[in-house]
């Protein structure tokens, strides 16, 4: 029961309910205390955007500093590849599927919103875009001048915001949802949009399983070994992530499964696994971007141009990295992209976060048993390489006799 209540989902899920329930029988007199609520809740999280994305991209891009290899190399290119792959599968599935799934947008409501008795401002310390610049630039300055005072100092911060985030933002979500799910209740709207989401959710998972066939198909190619010699050890893997919701928490059945396949290096598993927990985050986008583009559709009646999904597309597969110590994923991890290039308001905000948070234990599935496919082609390249070398080696002992 303990496990229950601290459940972060549980709380959001909660948050829908009461919000729904509230908003559908609420006078105008009732909404009067319930708009000043979630305005100075919602006011609270944007105050946190900028805050999240230094404490929390800033440090994982100086991290891999210490790590700068050949193999890391591969394996950041080939986990943004996925991640950037998945998401534009989504947006490609977004656009054909979307338009059929009869979404009505929201602002036909049937009840007008009384007006705020207060309202209170809580501007952010610096703007989305500024804190999205400085925390690019300022993880590469850290890394190109190798300066181990500043990633000391970025690593506590990150530890700082995460303790903000534990102890203010997560208890403010729920708040927030349920204002803003009364709201859409009050309006009278929402609970005709209940079924779009169960089946936003399913084509997801459908999407999901897709994906990883086709990571799973290229790394066997690649390697030229039957893809399922890895594959099969992650059952065990899938549940832990799917009970957990996290890819941190999962680590040691990902390297478990990983050590059991024959055709994985141990050697290579052991940076490859607990690296690409952090970066490669193929499942959360996939599912992100999917959403992003329905809860446009709801919220503003139309899907966002391609070009802004394009542009967000490869900005959140760099911002994702920041997703694991996030609580709620890559969603809080890329609020700033979110409201800066789709221009998502709070009610859009808190519908994302929601429906996002109903599925993130399979989106985080994914993206761990991905982890199994892009680390059978970082063992093929490492074996290719060793072998060309050893090859190189004996042409020279040849021709040295």
């Amino acid at each position: 029961m303990k496990k229950i209540f601290g459940n972060t989902t549980f709380w959001l899920f909660l948050g829908v309910i009461a919000g729904l329930s509230v908003g559908y029988f609420a006078n105008a007199d009732m909404m009067k205390i319930i708009l000043p609520i979630k305005h100075i809740s919602g006011q609270i999280i944007m105050f946190m955007v900028p805050l999240i994305i230094l404490g929390f991209v800033t440090p994982s891009i100086a991290r891999l500093k210490s790590k700068a290899s050949g193999l890391l190399t591969l394996a950041i290119c080939i986990a943004y590849l996925s991640s950037v792959g998945a998401a534009l599968f989504s947006v490609f599935a977004g656009y054909n599927i979307i338009p059929f799934l009869n979404i009505e947008p929201s602002e036909a409501s049937s009840k007008e919103l009384p007006e705020m008795l207060f309202r209170l401002d809580i501007p952010p310390v610096m703007s989305v875009m500024t804190a999205l610049m400085l925390a690019i630039t300022g993880g590469l300055a850290v890394i190109w001048t190798k300066s181990e005072i500043f990633s000391k100092l970025l690593d506590d911060f990150q530890k700082m915001v995460l303790s903000i985030v534990n102890k203010i933002l997560i208890p403010v979500l729920p708040v927030f949802i349920a204002t803003n799910f009364a709201i859409l209740g009050y309006e009278g709207t929402m609970l005709s949009q209940l079924p779009v989401f169960f089946k936003v959710i399913i084509i997801v998972l459908v999407g999901h399983f897709l994906w990883l066939t086709l990571l799973y198909g290229i790394a066997g190619i690649y390697a030229r070994q039957n893809p399922l010699r890895v594959l099969k050890h992650y059952g065990p893997t899938y549940l832990t992530a799917v009970g957990t919701m996290s890819s941190a928490a999962s680590l040691g059945s990902a390297l478990k499964s990983a050590k059991k396949s024959d055709v994985l290096r141990d050697d290579i598993t052991n940076f490859s696994i607990p690296l690409f927990s952090n970066i490669h985050l193929c499942g959360s986008v996939l599912t992100e971007v999917f959403f992003v583009m329905t809860v446009s559709m709801i919220v503003y009646g139309a899907i966002p141009s391609l070009f802004s999904m394009i542009l967000f597309v490869f900005l959140l597969a760099i911002f994702a990295i920041g997703a694991p110590g996030v609580p709620g994923g890559t969603v809080m991890a890329s609020l700033g992209i979110i409201t800066s290039i789709l221009g998502f308001n709070e009610a859009a905000i808190a519908l994302l976060l929601t429906i996002f948070a109903l599925q993130d234990s399979f989106g985080t599935a994914c993206n761990v048993v991905g982890d199994g496919a892009l680390s059978l082609i970082v063992s093929t390249y490492a074996n290719k390489k060793e072998n060309s070398k050893n090859n190189n080696q004996i042409e020279d002992t040849i021709i040295v006799s």
